[in-house]
């Protein structure tokens, strides 16, 4: 894929800040944006995936990476990891708020208090500590742009049954997208939310099914396929490259949107 490399050097001496990096989303975005110039900090729990996406942008894709052992949810962790991705590369320009989990599936009467609590953890306190200790370098770098992951479940679309948990998250994000986004103009650092749909990743693998979840479950079959322009889900290349235009000065005049990537999914 190496050949394939684009020309375009958008990010050429930017460094960016990707959560949830070593697969999915996260590491699509941090190829893109590796392969048009920019240092990478690869934030993510220290795993074969994430090695990987370390080797594979600053071996195959000739980039500069740095695979970062992180927790977004332990604020030590974070602030620790923030300060050294500063020190490594000389300043922070991008952040792409990307970790996240489905978490616990499960009416909510049946949902312990600790599935809930771990997704909020995990996706809105780790948007949170992402931003928080980004944000000063971001000043003193005089701009930026923050982009946060969230879904259209819990704002466009709410028959995931059993998601209560994920999709409060997913609405707090854009929430909290909006309220730095104006917070933060006057730095000239740009905030945006993106919302895909159903897309090809393994977030699916932190999702556990309550027993109880077909009690709930009201059935709906959709019209030949669940994404109109596309025969299946979305591929994480479509999203970063999403992100990539987010990250860049051509939506410089953009901040405090929600953009939907979905294939039209939320529509039917």
């Amino acid at each position: 894929m190496a050949e394939n490399q684009s020309n375009r050097q958008r990010f050429q001496g930017k460094t960016a800040i990707v959560t949830g990096a070593g697969s999915g989303i996260g590491k699509a975005t941090a190829i893109k944006l590796a392969n048009e110039g920019a240092k990478v900090a690869l934030f993510d729990l220290m795993n074969d995936r994430t090695r990987t996406t370390e080797h594979q942008i600053n071996n195959i894709y000739r980039g500069v990476s740095r695979a970062f052992d992180v927790d977004v949810s332990d604020p030590v962790r974070m602030e620790e990891a923030v300060e050294e991705v500063v020190k490594t590369f000389g300043g922070i320009d991008i952040v792409f708020a990307n970790a996240g989990i489905n978490g616990a599936l499960a009416p909510v009467d049946e949902m312990s208090f600790e599935d809930w609590e771990k997704t909020l953890r995990i996706n809105l306190n780790g948007t949170f500590l992402t931003v928080k200790y980004t944000v000063p370098h971001l000043k003193k770098q005089g701009g930026g742009s923050i982009i946060i992951t969230s879904s259209i479940n819990g704002n466009d679309r709410f028959a995931g049954f059993g998601m209560s948990a994920y999709s409060t998250t997913k609405a707090g994000q854009v929430a909290f997208t909006k309220m730095t986004a104006l917070e933060l103009a006057k730095y000239k650092i740009r905030v945006n939310a993106i919302c895909p749909g159903a897309i090809a990743t393994n977030i699916d693998s932190t999702s556990e099914i309550s027993e109880e979840l077909e009690e709930i479950i009201i059935p709906v079959e959709y019209p030949e396929g669940a994404q109109p322009l596309a025969d299946g889900p979305g591929q994480p290349e479509n999203v970063a490259d999403l992100v990539a235009f987010l990250a860049s000065d051509e939506s410089v005049h953009v901040t405090g949107a929600r953009i939907v990537i979905d294939g039209a999914e939320s529509l039917l």
